[in-house]
């Protein structure tokens, strides 16, 4: 019998396949590739699915979403690693720090900042990308390309985030690998050995473009509920 449950395992089954093949084609090691579970909108019956199949990196959009789902999930299973990957608001920093262990999302110095003063406030260092908004989109959040060298440093040196790569977010209409290519080489002109980009749509052209985590979600769980 086909359920929910062998759909979503099979669906994992193929993103995995996808990602290795993709890795191999750029001469890449595929264990170089982290997938991040985009779980956002999904039940926690789904999520365990997944989890019990084997991943361990999930994102979530929203830190009120996440914090009815995920405390007691992370109970259960205490190796699993959340991602925030969607805007981050300054008055729920300090819940970001306390739940998520990768913010994906640090894209201004007022959140820098508070960021900064929460973790040093509880001795919670999650992991940091920075966004670029390789496109320039007005409507879409992320530092422009031209103003990355300095925030990244601000983050970094002056506030002491523990900055660890870029995030970006293509616009829809335009190819997805000048923006891949663009966040690569800000991130090796500043040091920085990890890039998470590619979605549900474009992730195997991002790790050809040397993409150390992909953000999957309905290739996975699939439609939205």
């Amino acid at each position: 019998m086909v359920t929910e449950e062998t759909n979503i395992t099979e669906n994992l089954d193929a993103t995995r396949a996808a990602i290795a093949a993709a890795a191999k084609a750029a001469g890449r090691d595929p264990d170089g590739v982290t997938l991040v579970c985009v779980s956002k909108t999904h039940p926690a019956e789904r999520i365990r699915t997944v989890i019990e199949a084997g991943e361990r990196q999930f994102g979530e959009n929203k830190v009120q979403e996440a914090e009815a789902k995920w405390p007691a999930l992370k109970q259960q299973f205490p190796h699993v690693r959340l991602h925030l990957i969607g805007p981050l608001q300054s008055n729920k920093v300090k819940h970001a720090v306390a739940l998520f262990d990768v913010i994906e999302t640090v894209d201004r110095p007022k959140l820098a900042r508070a960021l900064a003063g929460e973790m040093e406030k509880t001795g919670r260092r999650p992991e940091c990308y920075i966004q670029v908004n390789t496109g320039e989109e007005d409507q879409k959040a992320g530092v422009l390309p031209l103003d990355a060298d300095a925030f990244i440093s601000l983050c970094r040196d002056e506030l002491g985030l523990p900055v660890v790569g870029l995030m970006c977010i293509p616009p829809v209409d335009e190819e997805p690998a000048l923006h891949f290519t663009l966040l690569k080489q800000i991130a090796t002109r500043n040091g920085l050995g990890l890039l998470s980009m590619g979605m549900s749509g474009d992730f195997e052209t991002a790790v050809r473009c040397g993409a150390t985590a992909v953000r999957v979600g309905s290739k996975i769980f699939g439609a939205r509920e």
